[in-house]
């Protein structure tokens, strides 16, 4: 249903998908905002947190 809503509103439309990250959601894994406690612990380790999810975050 979402698919033929998105259709019709964007018919006559150009649709440009972007898949980087976010400035705003880089500056929040440095800082580990909205992380989850793994996440954190690695982000004050200086580790990678690219095998976490990053969960209770605001849209």
């Amino acid at each position: 249903m979402a698919t033929a809503i998105l259709d019709r509103l964007l018919h006559h439309s150009t649709v440009i998908n972007i898949r980087y990250e976010s400035y705003r959601l880089k500056d929040r894994k440095k800082q580990g905002i909205g992380a989850n406690p793994e996440v954190r612990e690695a982000l004050a380790r200086g580790g990678d947190t690219e095998k976490h999810e990053l969960d209770n975050h605001p849209l």
